[in-house]
């Protein structure tokens, strides 16, 4: 059964009982998943590269090069250098990989406790990072350019912090509570 189809079929009729909905309209969904990578050697094209191959088996789809949008001379930075890489999931792509990141990744992590619930923005949507890309079993050590982090967004259609952290927590996200 895919994840999807668990979600509407078990965790929807929970959602409703938990937060009081009459209508099923109304239970919070997964609209998107956004995944970042930055790359902070602009210098070096090769660990962007690297970048994108990773994302592009983590995530399943081809992701695309983010370019600075204003020159920042501390930085060493020009409009338009290419700094970074990411990946918008959408409907059963996004399902699948949050049920891979909340049930194979996250739980793979050495002395992991779970996740902060203090990380909603204020409407619903929940922001998380990871520290390096070698904790997903798609990328082996051989590949890997650089070691890297990135950030996972999860934007829902919840009114508040409240019925996101209820749609998380029933998609089965390991929350420290």
């Amino acid at each position: 059964m895919l994840f999807k189809e668990r979600f509407e079929q078990e965790i929807v009729p929970q959602l409703m009982k938990e937060l009081r909905l009459r209508n099923v309209m109304e239970v919070p969904q997964v609209e998107k998943v956004v995944i970042n990578m930055g790359v902070a050697e602009k210098d070096n094209p090769k660990i962007l590269e690297g970048a994108v191959k990773n994302l592009t088996k983590i995530a399943g789809q081809h992701p695309v090069v983010t370019k600075a949008k204003k020159s920042i001379s501390d930085f060493h930075l020009t409009a338009g250098d290419p700094i970074g890489c990411k990946v918008t999931l959408r409907c059963d792509r996004a399902y699948e990989f949050l049920n891979k990141l909340f049930n194979v990744v996250l739980p793979g992590i050495r002395d992991f406790r779970g996740m902060s619930s203090s990380a909603f923005d204020g409407r619903g949507n929940y922001t998380l990072g990871v520290a390096e890309q070698m904790i997903f079993p798609e990328i082996s050590y051989n590949e890997v350019v650089k070691t890297q982090g990135m950030d996972i967004t999860i934007v829902t259609t919840a009114k508040n912090d409240q019925e996101g952290y209820a749609l998380l927590k029933g998609l089965g996200l390991p929350f420290k509570d």
